[in-house]
Order: C-alpha cells, then sequence, then structure tokens
C-alpha cells in the first residue's frame, strides 16, 4: 500500500507566505517559488549537446508560437528532410562502394595479394549495412491469436490516425510506450510499458495508442527508414574510431590519425540530427494530436500529467524491488506475493499524488525546459498545443466490457512482467 499522506505546514522561509506540503514530496512556496526545484539536473556535458538542446527548445518555441497564430501543423517534407535524406544516402552509398571495392579486390586477386583488402572491405561494408530492427528476445510479444479485442482497439485508432494497425505488441517494464518497425518487410511494433499503461484511465490509454499510431503519419524525417539506418551506421562508424584507451606508443600515432575522420562523422552525425530536429518536434505536435482526436482532447491532456509524474512510479516500484529484496530469505513464493499487487499498488501511489505536487512539476518543467529527449518539445509546451483551438471529443470510446476482456488478455503479461521486476529490478 502506499504510505499514508502526511501534511506539512510551514511558513516560506522566503517570502513567509504559508507552505502546505507532503512528507513524500520537496516542500516548496507557490508564491516565490522557493524550493520550487531542489535537485535541479546537470549541465548538458558538451557544447554540441548544450547546442542541440538549445536548437530544439527554439523549434518547439517557435512551432508552438505558429499554431497559436493560426499556423498550420501537418506533416510535410521540407528542404531540411530531403537534405537529411540526401546525407542518409551518401552515407549508405559509401557502404555500398565498400562492399563493391571488397569484390573487386577479390575478383581481382583471388588466391593472391587481393585476398586481404577484400575480405576487410567486405567484413567492413557488411558491419555498416542498414540494419533493420528485430523483435525482442526477452520480452513478452503479443500475436492477434494472442489478443484480438486489444489489437482491435489497436485497430480503431490507426483509422483515426489515418493509417494501418501494428503486426505485433510487445509489453515490457518500462514507464513508457513506443513504436517501430521490424524485419525487411517493415512490420509493425508496439511497445507498451506496463508500468504507464497500468496507471492511465481507458481513455488516457486510447490518446496514447493514438499518440503512438501518429507517429507513422506525422512525416518523421529522422525515425524513416532510410535516415534511421543511416544513424545507425554512422554510429558504427564513430565506433571503429574512438581512440585506444591506455595507448603505447604506436597507439599513439594511430589515436592521431583517428582525430580527422572520427571529427568528420560526428559532424555528418551532428549534420543528420540538426537537419531533423525540426522534424522531430512537429512529430511529437502531431502525434499528440492525433491522440486529442482519437481519445480527446481532456484524455490526451491527462495523459501528458502522467507521463509527468513518471519519477514517481519509478520511486513506487524501486521501492517494491528493496522491498522484495528485503522478503528474499523467505523465497521465490514471497516475492511472487508481492508481485501479484504490483499493479494495484501502483496505481494507487500514483493517483495519491497531491495537486501541489503536480502542480509544482509543471512549474519545474517550465523552468527546465524539461522533455524526455532532445526529439520531444518540452511537456508545458505540448500541454499547451493541445489547448490551442476547440477541445476535441473522443472518436474512439471505451466501454467496460471491452476493458475487461483486454484486461483478461493482458492478465498474462501482467504476472510475467511484474515477476521479473519483483525478482530481477527491470
Amino acid at each position: 500500500m502506499h504510505t499514508a499522506t502526511a501534511e506539512t505546514v510551514q511558513p516560506c522561509p522566503d517570502c513567509g507566505a504559508e507552505v502546505r506540503g507532503d512528507r513524500r514530496f520537496p516542500v516548496w512556496c507557490a508564491a516565490c517559488d522557493w524550493n520550487v526545484d531542489p535537485q535541479p539536473p546537470k549541465e548538458k556535458r558538451g557544447r554540441l549537446a548544450r547546442a542541440r538542446h538549445a536548437q530544439a527548445q527554439r523549434h518547439g518555441e517557435r512551432l508552438l508560437a505558429e499554431l497559436g497564430a493560426g499556423g498550420d501543423l501537418r506533416a510535410r517534407r521540407d528542404s531540411a528532410a530531403v537534405l537529411a535524406v540526401a546525407v542518409a544516402l551518401v552515407v549508405h552509398a559509401l557502404t555500398l562502394v565498400l562492399a563493391a571495392g571488397g569484390l573487386w579486390f577479390l575478383v581481382g586477386g583471388w588466391g593472391g595479394w587481393g585476398m586481404v583488402p577484400g575480405l576487410f572491405l567486405l567484413a567492413l561494408g557488411w558491419s555498416l549495412r542498414p540494419r533493420f530492427g528485430r523483435l525482442p528476445e526477452n520480452t513478452p510479444v503479443l500475436r492477434r491469436a494472442d489478443a484480438p479485442e486489444l489489437f482491435a482497439l489497436v485497430d480503431e485508432v490507426a483509422r483515426v490516425a489515418g493509417t494501418r494497425g501494428v503486426d505485433a505488441i510487445a509489453v515490457d517494464g518500462e514507464i513508457n510506450a513506443s513504436v517501430e518497425g521490424y524485419g525487411v518487410r517493415g512490420r509493425r511494433l508496439l511497445t507498451l510499458g506496463l508500468p504507464l499503461w497500468e496507471v492511465l484511465t481507458p481513455q488516457q490509454r486510447i490518446a496514447l495508442l493514438g499518440h503512438e499510431m501518429g507517429h507513422y503519419v506525422n512525416g518523421d524525417t529522422g525515425h524513416g527508414l532510410v535516415v534511421w539506418t543511416a544513424g545507425r551506421s554512422l554510429s558504427t562508424w564513430y565506433y571503429y574510431f574512438l581512440p585506444i584507451a591506455d595507448p603505447s606508443g604506436l597507439d599513439r600515432i594511430v589515436n592521431l590519425l583517428y582525430i580527422p575522420p572520427r571529427l568528420i562523422v560526428r559532424g555528418l552525425m551532428t549534420l543528420l540530427s540538426g537537419l531533423t530536429l525540426r522534424a522531430a518536434r512537429r512529430a511529437e505536435y502531431l502525434a499528440d494530436r492525433v491522440g486529442a482526436r482519437a481519445g480527446s482532447t481532456e484524455a490526451a491532456l491527462g495523459l501528458l500529467d502522467r507521463l509527468l509524474i513518471s519519477d514517481s512510479a519509478a520511486v513506487t516500484l524501486q521501492r517494491e524491488v528493496n522491498l522484495s529484496a528485503l522478503k528474499a530469505p523467505r523465497g521465490r513464493a514471497a516475492a511472487d506475493a508481492l508481485a501479484d499487487g504490483l499493479w494495484e499498488r501502483l496505481a494507487a501511489d500514483l493517483a495519491s499524488v497531491p495537486e501541489h505536487e503536480r502542480a509544482r512539476l509543471r512549474r519545474v518543467a517550465v523552468l527546465r525546459g524539461h522533455s524526455v529527449d532532445d526529439s520531444h518539445p518540452p511537456t508545458h509546451l505540448r500541454h499547451a498545443c493541445l489547448l490551442i483551438g476547440e477541445p476535441l471529443p473522443a472518436a474512439v470510446v471505451s466501454d467496460p466490457e471491452r476493458e475487461l476482456r483486454i484486461a483478461g488478455e493482458l492478465a498474462d503479461v501482467r504476472a510475467k512482467v511484474a515477476r521479473r521486476i519483483i525478482r530481477d529490478g527491470s
């Protein structure tokens, strides 16, 4: 069970206003922002990382300003997106040239001098090849026959988004959800993190599905197959040119020779990232809009609020893991008993987060320009974007019977994921 709330009352040490709080959360003053952010995040390391974060902030704010002025938020391929695809094609062309060069050496010098460079270039080209996603190996994966009602709900939401549904649904223990492709044929995988799914209302779940399905129609170039696989190839190149640790005399020379190509690769990675940044920000706003169309604006806003307090969910899960460790001598049965009610305790803990803590987190989000990563606009900007225009009603409405059927389909994976979190802490 969640810890009982214990309200505290004290004067603000800065302005003297009455401050009410909860011992589970930081005490802060809404009048003057005293202690609103007691543990600010560390400054982003590296000039490039700071520049990217600042650029991402500007793009997010500019897009929101355009919307507020009556601008049109729609998926489109601008010059930056076209250039990003061109850069990606150059990267893939280099991989093809390496493979072709390896074949040329082998054919021209078979059995002689061409064997070594030929095999080397072929191996290098193979390691840099575009790699397609795969289904996760250690995560429960559902097919349509396993969860027909859940897939039907995803299909219904996908139709609202203007796309098709998914081919598989993975269920894990992350406080997140995502979509990606897998296989040569570009099949679709939806990954649902149960710690997020279980704390959402039915309509918020629909908004979440709408957001994820929206990623298939929002024009995010960075997640397109050509650009995404080029990014992975560049990451492999960068790994190859990392300096040798604890270098000897010869290694120091090699490290010096690695500097120019490493800078070139990093420059290409930065260029590709910068070219896709604005599209990535627009894509998140668009995905939020799809979520609002599917589950309602109210549900989409509620989803953002749940994401804002995701740290509380992480704390609850860690507390459950620690409690399990204390009971470890009692055997696996004791751990499984804890796992049985994990999702209910998590939902109760999240529901008990008081409004003044939610308000603090919203204010911290504004102060930090907080986002999950640089591809996501800060939460407060996404919230503001959803409030532009008339509130949208739900295009897909849940009902208790459907919820029960979906819960039944997820019963086995709920138990498996809960046991994995309790036993392994993951």
